[in-house]
């Protein structure tokens, strides 16, 4: 890249024009984050709608995000600092929680701030989280911060995605990781993970494919448990239930003990590439949009990876 030109971003979705990567013009930021800005069609200024609160009572609810925490009445009780006998009515249905107690419930069992809404309907309350589009001008702030990460990882690979793990954003270099994925897991919306681990998509090229398919298998279900989230649970019964690609073994021979962390082993049209994955997210979100994205950055796991990708980038 010659000093002064401008880097090159990327918007979703891209279906043919994912084919283009490298060529792709530079797009004003606004405009790059109109995909990011319709990840939930529902997505305004209103509060979100809540969603799974089924026929499920507040005290149902609650009771279902204690054993889900795997807390007993007395710790919650204690850790909330009210009784015991109070929590039990609540859970049991003898007793309405007020909105604050109901708030700080959720928040001691660290309720997802989507769920904490359906908590609030289910109690009788209005929503308390509003779902803004990452476009909102209230947002500008946000969507400055994401670009300012993707662009400065570069010339390394980077993805911003969605609480499903739809990519919603990336920098100029994660094309080289893609390679000749099948145009069906190239439109939107892209699923990371899917892309990841599908036999036509980046898995015949993954060296290490045991290791990195049960690193992404035991991450996402950490995350189902966190979040109950049924789209998640889905995507876990997809992805666990793909074959092992053509040409990888059934069983992984790589040693992990050296290794720091699991690493990402990929062959690309720039030879073997070795990477980490780290995640980075907002730390004090009141929003939901922000509170469910992400950013996987992946850095170099060895000096032949850097330095390939430095001079690629030139």
């Amino acid at each position: 890249m010659q000093q002064g030109q401008k880097p090159e971003v990327f918007i979703y979705p891209l279906s043919a024009a994912f084919q283009r990567f490298f060529t792709s013009d530079v797009i004003a930021l606004p405009t790059r984050f109109a995909r990011i800005g319709s990840m939930n069609t529902l997505a305004s200024i209103l509060p979100a709608a809540p969603s799974g609160t089924g026929r499920l009572s507040v005290g149902e609810m609650l009771r279902d995000w204690r054993m889900r925490r795997r807390m007993s009445q007395l710790l919650l009780a204690t850790e909330a600092e009210i009784s015991t006998r109070h929590l039990s009515f609540v859970e049991s249905g003898r007793a309405l929680p007020s909105r604050e107690m109901v708030m700080h419930l959720a928040e001691q069992l660290d309720v997802p701030l989507r769920e904490r809404n359906a908590l609030l309907v289910a109690a009788g309350y209005a929503p308390l989280y509003r779902e803004r589009a990452l476009d909102d001008p209230q947002l500008a702030a946000a969507r400055e911060a994401v670009d300012l990460v993707l662009r400065g990882h570069e010339p390394y690979p980077a993805v911003a995605v969605d609480r499903h793990w739809n990519i919603v954003a990336t920098n100029g270099a994660l094309a080289p990781l893609i390679g000749d994925a099948s145009p069906a897991l190239l439109a939107a919306p892209i699923n990371a993970l899917r892309l990841s681990l599908h036999p036509e998509g980046m898995a015949p090229r993954i060296v290490n494919w045991h290791a990195w398919r049960a690193h992404l298998l035991t991450r996402l279900q950490r995350q189902i448990d966190a979040s109950a989230d049924p789209v998640l649970a889905a995507l876990h019964e997809e992805l666990a239930a793909y074959p092992t690609p053509p040409g990888i073994a059934n069983v992984s021979a790589e040693p992990i003990a050296h290794h720091i962390a699991v690493p990402l082993r990929v062959r690309t049209v720039l030879g073997e590439l070795a990477f980490y994955s780290t995640t980075t997210v907002f730390g004090t979100p009141v929003d939901i949009t922000l509170s469910e994205l992400a950013i996987e950055a992946f850095f170099p796991a060895d000096p032949q990876t850097a330095q390939t990708l430095r001079e690629n980038a030139g």
